[in-house]
């Protein structure tokens, strides 16, 4: 299947538009107009339904999918580190410090070499459509040249890229040979590639976007912190960096600052309305009332906080408190680029939170009750809740959202998915579909219509 574009699409959707609920609608017809964004959803009961599946058929602008095709939303993937794709399901068995220091920082700064750069981002890029990912936010490197050329492939193949230079100029906590030289030279390089992305020719629809990255409190001086707070004020930019991760991290903080992360950070003005705070294990109940009351969202990592962090985040006390979160891989602390792993991994975090995981403690002690996700929820956070946090109108089949989407056939031999549409319902679909679909099975990926992804 191609482009979209200006052509009405009949289909099975699948969407989750407010969490808990999920939305599926056979034989939709999904208009969407010149510019990739959709005009009108209509269901086979609504009055203009069949006048206008006539009228796209006799101009020959319907398309169609297949009996056992479904249609998603494309995958929002709030947390990447795109440098450390070389090294995804690699060094998984080493402490974090040895993870960072002998693996992942040597890493790092080979980025000097727009070469290498190149190859691997134009792969990575590649691999995430291919994923089902039509926005992904990264952490780049401390590399002016070769973060631009992230930014460059992410607007030749058709990705939203949020896209960070990595801020890290404190000396007690980085590598010589991988760091920013000064505060100064860290705000000049995060500026610098902050006009680079804004001028850019061919992205005036802000397909890519910047983002002010400071890796994380510890690896930044207090000056480059507040000058990157200011930045972010003077460019209304987006914001990401990592918060309340570990036990290490979060007493660290606490000892340098006098304050919680999430204190620090909205002290030196880098909490706001959108900030992606990365894991966030250990923000307290004040922590999250703070999050929430700037308007700063989550990215919950389930599968890499299994690696490197040392707690499960408390994603349920999040949602009940309206916390904005969506869901990120944290490529490559997380060993997978699939976001279908990722709702899976959020459900069963979910799940070892409520039940708990010491059997020699007393059951009623092992737990902490009420945590579950369900596989609607997590889909949720996948798409729209991922969406909401970047206040993107993507993540959700309705009138004025941009078309990003991805086509699922459950029908593919590689990796086919049971199902019976004879006694499997629709929401039994779905499930299926959650728990068990690959790359394999997205067939095509589409970014504001356009196909940026199919199988051959």
């Amino acid at each position: 299947m191609h482009d979209l574009k200006d052509m009405m699409l009949q289909t099975t959707l699948m969407h989750a538009p407010k969490s808990g609920s999920v939305e599926i609608i056979k034989d939709a017809l999904i208009a969407i107009n010149s510019e990739g964004s959709i005009s009108s959803v209509l269901t086979p009961g609504d009055p203009a339904y069949a006048a206008a599946h006539a009228a796209a058929r006799n101009t020959n602008k319907l398309a169609t999918t297949g009996p056992r095709q479904y249609l998603l939303p494309g995958f929002v993937d709030l947390h990447i580190h795109a440098p450390q794709w070389p090294q995804l399901g690699k060094a998984l068995d080493v402490p974090l410090e040895v993870w960072l220091q002998q693996h992942t920082f040597p890493l790092e700064a080979r980025y000097a070499d727009t070469e290498f750069a190149r190859l691997v981002y134009q792969d990575l890029v590649t691999a995430l459509l291919a994923h089902g990912t039509t926005s992904a936010v990264y952490f780049a490197t401390i590399h002016q040249p070769a973060t631009r050329i992230l930014a460059d492939i992410c607007l030749q193949q058709g990705q939203r890229g949020f896209i960070g230079k990595v801020a890290m100029d404190n000396e007690d906590q980085c590598p010589d040979f991988y760091r920013d030289a000064n505060a100064e030279a860290a705000l000049e390089g995060t500026r610098a590639f902050v006009d680079y992305v804004l001028s850019m020719p061919g992205n005036s629809s802000a397909l890519v976007r910047p983002v002010i990255t400071p890796r994380f409190i510890p690896s930044c001086s207090d000056t480059a912190l507040a000058g990157l707070g200011a930045l972010a004020a003077e460019y209304d930019c987006h914001i990401q960096t990592h918060c309340s991760e570990s036990d290490w991290e979060q007493a660290y903080v606490l000892d340098r600052t006098g304050r919680t992360d999430a204190q620090a950070l909205d002290g030196f003005g880098l909490l706001g309305r959108h900030t992606v705070l990365a894991h966030s294990n250990f923000l307290s109940d004040d922590d999250m009332d703070l999050v929430r009351s700037k308007g700063s969202g989550v990215a919950h990592c389930p599968l890499s906080n299994v690696y490197f962090s040392n707690a499960v985040f408390p994603l349920r006390r999040a949602l009940e408190k309206s916390v904005r979160v969506g869901l990120g891989t944290d490529i490559s602390g997380g060993p997978s680029a699939s976001m279908f792993d990722s709702c899976r991994h959020a459900i069963s975090a979910s799940r070892n939170l409520e039940e708990g995981v010491d059997p020699t403690r007393p059951g009623k002690l092992r737990g902490t009750p009420h945590s579950r996700i369900s596989f609607r929820e997590a889909f949720h956070l996948a798409t729209a809740g991922g969406a909401d946090v970047l206040d993107i109108p993507v993540g959700r089949f309705a009138g004025g959202y941009q078309f990003d989407a991805i086509l699922v056939d459950a029908d593919q031999p590689a990796a086919p998915i049971a199902i019976n549409e004879r006694w499997d319902s629709q929401d039994d679909i779905l499930q299926k579909i959650i728990n068990g679909a690959t790359r394999a099975n997205i067939t095509t990926t589409w970014v504001a219509g356009r196909a940026v992804h199919q199988q051959s």
